[in-house]
């Protein structure tokens, strides 16, 4: 993505934001100067009793631009000291969802080659898109570190291990069914499943769920969901994780969730116990008129990269 035109002469007026995450400056260097790449991906096409996750990546981007930079638990302006590229949007095929997940994976494929070590955020969109990128990164390391494999971690009130769902195996349903072969997925915030899904985690030793009453009584639960991660991790946050209170804004939401600081508390020991590879935040439906729910999700990303990069950032608010 390259700098908008601005004539010359022109530049110092008052033009709005670019859709950028943060509202940075795109400059036509950017993405080989970055530390992490921001990928907006907004596919829906399975989604189940509520929809809209398709304006979900530009809602994020648009709040964004509202967040303020300086971060108070880190003691700096996280934006100030790392490169942040945000990519235009992927349009997959509307052939089908077998069609728009096998686009992706050889698109998110090519990005993680040309990333390299960058940290790849993307934005859904609906949760099927957490596939092929999960796969794309077990193959990454596995290319890297034979006989590695890659720990998931899923934030999420369901556990999406249905084997298919109203007619497709690439349903946001039935995400973490697509990946249990090549990686270990480890769900946390879990309240609303199906019989089958239950079943078929008790059969993996991959699969581990933490459910969401475990988290309502005492954080003994952090430890038991980092036990069971490998050494390299890919998040994937569903932000029905959280209790609609703060997010009511999804598809399928279920009362009981997780709450702002308590997942902070837990998503920065999990980027400093682990290396935590790639990430994505799926499956926000923005409600028009109430943007609450857009900016925790647009700030909880920030505080994602943040923490990716903490080690360069400081230890602690000032």
């Amino acid at each position: 993505m390259t700098a908008p035109h601005r004539p010359a002469g022109l530049e110092d007026l008052p033009w709005e934001p670019p859709r950028t995450f943060l509202g940075l400056d795109p400059e036509p260097d950017a993405f080989g100067r970055a530390d992490a790449v921001v990928l907006p991906v907004p596919y829906e096409a399975t989604t189940s009793f509520g929809g809209g996750t398709r304006r979900g990546p530009r809602a994020i981007l648009d709040a964004s631009r509202y967040v303020e930079l300086y971060d108070r638990e880190l003691g700096c302006e996280p934006a100030e000291v790392l490169g942040i590229h945000t990519l235009p949007a992927l349009e997959l095929t509307r052939a089908g969802p077998a069609e728009a997940m096998a686009e992706l994976r050889r698109a998110y494929g090519r990005l993680t080659e040309a990333a390299g070590d960058r940290f790849v955020l993307m934005l859904g969109g609906e949760h099927s898109v957490s596939a092929p990128a999960i796969l794309s990164q077990a193959e990454r390391l596995g290319a890297r570190t034979p006989d590695a494999r890659l720990s998931v971690l899923q934030m999420d009130a369901h556990a999406d291990l249905r084997t298919a769902y109203e007619g497709t195996p690439h349903s946001h349903a039935s995400a973490m069914a697509r990946v249990l072969d090549d990686a270990d997925v480890v769900a946390v915030g879990v309240r609303g499943v199906s019989r089958e899904e239950v079943d078929v985690s008790s059969a993996r030793s991959g699969s581990t769920l933490v459910w969401a009453d475990e988290m309502a009584t005492d954080d003994t639960w952090m430890d038991r969901a980092l036990e069971a991660l490998g050494p390299v991790v890919y998040l994937t946050v569903d932000v029905d994780y959280f209790d609609p209170s703060l997010v009511p804004s999804t598809g399928t939401p279920e009362p009981g969730g997780g709450d702002w600081h308590t997942t902070l508390r837990f998503l920065r020991r999990v980027f400093s116990e682990r290396e935590v590879v790639a990430a994505d935040i799926v499956e926000l439906a923005p409600t028009p008129g109430f943007e609450a729910p857009d900016f925790l999700v647009a700030k909880l990303a920030y505080k994602l990269v943040s923490y990716r990069f903490q080690d360069r950032l400081g230890s602690g608010a000032t």
